[in-house]
């Protein structure tokens, strides 16, 4: 482990490739690095088995439980909640034009760019991007959940996150599960 680095404001410094030190007003506090690009091999399986109208739902469903992060912090920012909403319409009708799907993909990402610093807010932006993008290739239902993951990861405080990122990986799997049995 890397030395620990002090600083008179907050703070981020990499220690490792597995964690960052996080400091506030000179107090050091490690915190686990989260990887979008990580996939969990249950979650792949199962998404590889489930109908491309129930991914959307999961998606949307994951995205939900994050966006309060960007509404929050934005609330005059409602592009990651269109987003969300083009899926839903394309959820109840079936019907989609690509060009309204990659309007609404591409502008949740760029409110995510605009937020700046990596943060809980950009993250769930980035969550609503990949949930949309859902209607065109189902396994963009996966990047949702990751961001929505990344998203938690970095609206919590470092002691727990680990913890936190289990449990609602648990709860994205279970969900996805029972979606796919209910259908």
């Amino acid at each position: 482990m890397a030395t620990p680095l002090t600083a008179v404001s907050l703070g981020v410094f990499s220690c490792s490739e597995n964690c960052v030190i996080i400091s506030f007003r000179g107090l050091e506090m490690e915190k686990s690095k989260f990887s979008v690009t990580h996939k969990d091999e249950s979650i792949v399986e199962l998404v590889n088995k489930i109908d491309h109208q129930t991914l959307a739902i999961w998606a949307v469903d994951c995205v939900e439980r994050v966006l309060p992060y960007f509404e929050e912090k934005y609330p005059e920012d409602h592009r990651p909640r269109n987003a969300i909403e083009a899926l839903q319409a394309w959820i109840h009708t079936g019907v989609f034009q690509m060009a309204d799907i990659r309007k609404a993909s591409l502008a949740a990402h760029a409110a995510a760019r605009e937020v700046g610093e990596d943060s809980a807010a950009r993250s769930a932006a980035r969550a609503a991007g990949q949930a949309v993008a859902t209607a065109h290739v189902p396994t963009h239902s996966i990047g949702a959940a990751n961001y929505a993951l990344q998203a938690i990861h970095r609206g919590t405080d470092s002691s727990d996150a680990d913890a936190v990122i289990a449990k609602e990986r648990d709860w994205q799997y279970q969900h996805l599960l029972n979606l796919g049995n209910s259908r």
